[in-house]
């Protein structure tokens, strides 16, 4: 406090002014994006761990595909699963928290009122695994890396970072630039942080199978390329009694194979080829586990619930095709996906459907704009579709027999305002050129939903054809945006703000590898993107995310499809867990091999 006073008599004689951002800010054991942190500074691990859970044992996960890259952060490539076990970060997030991040390899941060920018203070004992400390120079070598030749993804993430200066071995700071933006201290806290002597030597932007060093948890022990990748807990590693750490990264093993598909894994996990598996299929969670071992308390099956947002996922128009650019187009062809008939017939009923792109949370619009919301919205009303303003969003439905009559009339009108017709039970554009497109699809297991909705579009004389591809052609054809429909997902945080920008803004819309699989490139949406990144307190975070919400909605760039607030895993019984389970993750590394069960266990 009399330091501060001291400053400002001595600016004040020189007549010159402080600003609260040139300011010392204090030093911090973490961060929340909106409030108050949960931990002290003296907490000794987070409440969902176990700080005494058992060391050791091995795990055998699943993957889908192949792979052919252990350079995960880079668009070349078919990186392999799990990769970013290797490498730690600045900081690391609490998961019962919307948005809180407390020091990892930073010991400590220093940000001022105005986040403008962020000092981290790093750990003098932090190394990598060949034993060599990780500095502020590597830091600031990964952040230059990473956007000028890492994954497109990251020059977006990252864009706001204007400068970043090493003020010391241990002591780094980032500037931001581009206006308000609360988001990026915690942003550049995520950051992986890779070792600039190693890569002195190698071309960060081509694929390798030369095993990364990090210093994270885990290293690679070995590789099958394509098949399965193994790794081993670092016994001494640096970071192992952090309280972000405690509890964590409890197995000695862990081997993912690769299967060819979805319906290949499932057999090969009830004949005990791996041992956990996160069910996304509702007709197997239904139906397919009923097998002798789990009657006998073998296998474990369980639904665990959560509050974590779930995103959307949707059939998605490529807007890039001419045929799709005209939103009265994208409105029809959902009016003809009956998900009540899908539900009920192929889903048991498990699922809700998805009416936003924050569905889950507070976050999602409902009913009409009011309040902040309403007041943001207002500015763009001659640019915005009139119904957003006096009408809820509401997705068709129906009465789930498959007869959907009433659907097809009104898709038909639709169609026929942006200049379509039926001629010869072909819809035809005002050139008589057909409709015609494809729907790409990289899991077979999906095509029991898809051929269903290409029956009720043929009915408007529209010809659709499905293909299924295997995961390398599928990633090379997203990234290039060769596509006319996906099933795309967007997951969502409870605090969502940078990465808004890699799915929704027109910057990104044609830069390869982006997530912007719609094309996007809307002035609304990008002002809107920028409201949510700059929120200043939760309050107007939720107003703002609900205004982007309700913006695309009612463009209709997605088709929503369905979402379920639990977690459905099945497990081999090796395994025990803490007794609280994270609110906004399931959690996974936290668990452990109990050895009494695993002597006990008899696989097939």
């Amino acid at each position: 406090m009399i330091k501060n006073r001291m400053m400002h008599l001595v600016f004040s004689l020189l007549g010159l002014s402080l600003s609260a951002s040139a300011m010392a800010a204090p030093a911090a054991h973490g961060i929340a994006m909106h409030g108050d942190l949960k931990y002290p500074a003296d907490f000794t691990h987070f409440d969902y761990t176990n700080p005494d859970a058992p060391k050791g044992g091995k795990v055998r996960l699943s993957a889908l595909g192949s792979f052919d890259s252990l350079n995960s952060h880079i668009l070349k490539g078919r990186p392999a699963s799990s990769l970013g076990l290797l490498f730690d970060t600045l900081t690391d997030n609490s998961e019962d928290e919307a948005f809180s991040q407390y020091g990892l390899i930073a010991e400590s941060m220093e940000v001022p009122e105005d986040r403008r920018w962020i000092i981290f203070n790093l750990r003098p004992q932090a190394r990598f695994h060949d034993g060599s400390p990780v500095t502020a120079d590597d830091v600031k070598f990964s952040l230059e890396i990473l956007k000028s030749k890492g994954h497109p993804f990251y020059r977006s993430y990252f864009g706001s970072v204007g400068k970043v200066e090493v003020l010391g071995k241990h002591r780094v700071k980032f500037s931001f630039e581009g206006g308000e933006n609360r988001e990026m201290p915690l942003i550049i806290g995520q950051m992986p942080i890779l070792p600039k002597d190693w890569w002195a030597n190698r071309e960060f932007d081509e694929t390798t199978l030369d095993f990364p060093l990090g210093s994270g948890p885990y290293r690679i022990k070995e590789i099958d390329p394509g098949r399965s990748i193994t790794y081993e807990r670092v016994k001494d590693y640096w970071g192992r009694d952090l309280p972000v750490n405690k509890g964590r990264y409890n197995f000695d093993e862990i081997r993912i194979d690769y299967y060819r598909d979805a319906t290949v894994a499932l057999e090969a996990f009830k004949a005990g080829e791996f041992d956990f598996n996160q069910e996304n299929v509702a007709k197997n969670w239904a139906t397919a586990y009923d097998i002798p071992a789990l009657h006998n308390g073998q296998i474990i099956k369980e639904g665990i619930a959560h509050e974590q947002g779930t995103g959307m996922q949707g059939f998605v128009f490529n807007t890039r095709r001419p045929m799709f650019s005209d939103p009265r187009v994208r409105e029809a062809l959902g009016l003809l996906f009956d998900f009540e008939w899908t539900n009920k017939t192929l889903f048991y009923d498990a699922y809700t459907r998805s009416n936003s792109y924050f569905s889950n949370t507070e976050l999602a619009s409902s009913g009409l704009p009011q309040g902040e919301e309403l007041a943001i919205l207002e500015r763009y009303r001659d640019q915005l579709p009139a119904e957003l303003f006096i009408k809820p969003f509401t997705l068709p439905v129906t009465n789930g027999d498959g007869n959907i009559r009433p659907n097809l009339r009104q898709a038909l009108g639709l169609l026929k305002q942006a200049g379509w017709q039926l001629k010869d039970k072909k819809l035809v554009d005002r050139d008589g050129q057909p409709m015609t497109f494809e729907i790409l699809l990289v899991q077979p297991t999906f095509e029991r939903v898809v051929l269903p909705y290409t029956r009720n579009l043929e009915k408007l004389g529209i010809e659709v054809s499905v293909r299924t591809v295997d995961t390398s052609q599928y990633k090379n054809r997203l990234d290039q945006f060769d596509f006319d429909m996906v099933v795309g997902s967007f997951g969502q945080s409870l605090s969502p703000g940078n990465e808004q920008r890699d799915f929704w803004s027109s910057r990104v819309a044609d830069e390869q590898g982006s997530r912007n699989l719609m094309g996007i490139k809307n002035p609304v949406i990008d002002d809107l993107i920028e409201l949510v990144i700059a929120a200043p307190d939760r309050a107007s975070l939720v107003a703002r995310t609900r205004a982007l919400d309700r913006a695309l909605l009612w463009h209709h760039y997605v088709i929503p499809n369905w979402h379920i607030a639990q977690h459905r895993i099945v497990y081999w019984n090796k395994f025990g867990h803490p007794k609280i389970a994270p609110r906004y993750a399931l959690g996974f590394y936290t668990w452990w091999v109990d050895a009494d069960k695993a002597a006990k266990l008899k696989k097939p």
